[in-house]
């Protein structure tokens, strides 16, 4: 290998190596903010139980709060997330907008879980809860944008929650957040309510490892080459 070979070769390991290097630090920066919004999730959680009405659902500060609210589930409009798992098996996740009194105002309740062999296809008459009803569960916010509505066999499945694009179909004011109900042994067994989303540290630090792990990778390629480089023997050893 020619000089100009090696070093083009020791300049593209450094780089590498700042390169993996810069992405360690970035995972670690997520890292420290994960590990910020957790405390505040968890500070959150241990909160009492807040009563969730037409005037409360715009406070911010309820995400991640134990909220209670009271209404009517509207399942002429129940939403069908599609593509989920829960334990292994494949389904969908059902959800439904709970009807405050006056019916101007409603707030997207996720009931849970239910199976499906295709992830997309369920019949979700055997699963309405008629008449007023009391809701327990984790107010999380509602995201909008790209659900990505998908229309089969007459049913429409939704990528993920789309405040925006369900509103624009719905009769009334949707909370801009959405409540995430408790398991409670009273419910009915399906849908199959879902546990709160987990409070941990994620891939960060894994993912920051890995980076680190391959600067350093690339930072001993570029030793040894360049140790190659200084260790060659001259032109007039080699013709002796």
């Amino acid at each position: 290998m020619s000089s100009r070979a090696r070093l083009l070769l020791v300049a593209f390991f450094a780089i590498a190596a700042l390169a993996c290097a810069r992405l360690g630090v970035w995972q670690l920066h997520r890292l420290h903010e994960r590990r910020a919004a957790n405390a505040a999730a968890l500070e959150a959680r241990a909160e009492p139980p807040v009563q969730l009405d037409a005037q409360s659902t715009g406070d911010s500060s309820l995400i991640e709060r134990h909220v209670l609210a009271t209404g009517r589930y509207d399942h002429t409009h129940d939403v069908v997330l599609r593509n989920k798992v829960y334990q292994g098996t494949p389904g969908v996740e059902i959800v439904t907008p709970l009807v405050f009194e006056g019916g101007h105002t409603a707030v997207l309740v996720n009931r849970g879980f239910v199976p499906a062999s295709d992830a997309v296809t369920v019949e979700t008459d055997s699963l309405h809860e008629p008449g007023v009803v009391t809701v327990e569960g984790l107010a999380v916010a509602a995201p909008a944008g790209s659900g990505a509505p998908l229309e089969r066999a007459g049913r429409t499945t939704w990528g993920r929650l789309d405040l925006e694009a369900l509103e624009a179909r719905l009769p009334y004011t949707l909370a801009p957040v959405y409540i995430r109900q408790l398991p409670d042994p009273a419910l009915p067994r399906f849908p199959r309510r879902l546990e709160p989303f987990p409070i941990d540290d994620g891939p960060h630090l894994s993912y920051a490892i890995q980076w680190f792990s391959f600067a350093s990778m690339a930072v001993v390629f570029a030793g040894v080459v360049w140790k190659q480089k200084r260790e060659a023997p001259s032109p007039s050893l080699r013709s002796g």
